[in-house]
């Protein structure tokens, strides 16, 4: 299909094009358009990132999130195909620096030892832990338990991608595709048969007030950590440590649900 035809279609024909017979021109131009929009995700995923990682591999690992966007997309989802993407544009970046395995195993060890014991605490205690609580029992005290978290937080790979299934292939939801907006963070605006979203949410309800803002912000208003800085009068540093606290928290929560522990 020659350039002119494209851009005579508006997206919501080439859409229905591309589904109905994968016209690779029309692929190329999706892939054109959207170019821009990898590029800012792997930018939002190299703050805080260790210098060993080079942004360009970061977009390179995100070009495969879109092809594989533009593949799966389905317009009759009513979700816009830019929400979708970085859902799997992140996604892809992440799965490829997971793989290639650059965490320290002494970082990757201190991770599950301290979500194991967030887990842990909580399915006891049927509540969410204080910080005091979660260093006690590691054997720390407060301000090495946070130092601890600094250094997990400037190393290791941890985001809201991952990933529960509802179903099949099309019903994966992310955690980080859950938070919707501040407002929207209420278990009773969820349909029943999105019963996973719902766990999810009154997950992220029980963080602590500051870690589910910086969730929020980040996930949602598409703040930097330096921008939820300004916003929450702290330090870059302290909200990438808030950040990491809150996704620990929350994995482990999730897996206790997951297990039918809380």
């Amino acid at each position: 299909m020659g350039n002119v035809v494209l851009e005579q279609k508006t997206e919501e024909e080439l859409w229905d094009l591309y589904r109905r017979g994968r016209d690779p021109s029309i692929r190329e131009a999706f892939i054109k358009q959207y170019a821009p929009l990898v590029k800012y995700v792997a930018g939002k995923v190299a703050v805080g990132m260790p210098h060993s990682v080079e942004f360009d591999d970061l977009v390179g690992f995100g070009v495969f999130g879109l092809l594989d966007a533009i593949d799966k997309y389905d317009p009759n989802k009513n979700v816009k195909f830019k929400t979708y993407a970085v859902t799997r544009i992140r996604g892809a970046i992440f799965d490829e620096l997971r793989s290639i395995d650059w965490v320290p195993r002494s970082v990757r060890q201190k991770t599950r030892e301290i979500e194991e014991t967030i887990g842990s605490l909580e399915a006891q205690l049927g509540r969410t832990v204080t910080d005091q609580e979660i260093a006690s029992a590691l054997g720390m005290d407060e301000e090495e338990f946070l130092k601890t978290m600094l250094k997990i937080s400037g190393t290791s790979v941890l985001s809201l991608n991952d990933v529960w299934y509802a179903g099949d292939e099309n019903d994966r939801i992310s955690i980080g595709e859950s938070i919707e907006s501040p407002t929207s963070l209420n278990p009773d605006v969820i349909v029943e048969k999105d019963e996973i979203r719902r766990v999810i949410i009154e997950a992220i309800n029980e963080l602590p007030e500051k870690e589910k803002k910086v969730l929020v912000l980040y996930y949602y208003e598409d703040l930097t950590l330096k921008e939820i800085g300004q916003v929450l009068e702290v330090t870059e540093s302290r909200v990438s440590q808030l950040h990491t606290k809150a996704i620990l928290r929350l994995r482990a929560k999730l897996t206790n649900i997951r297990k039918g522990i809380m």
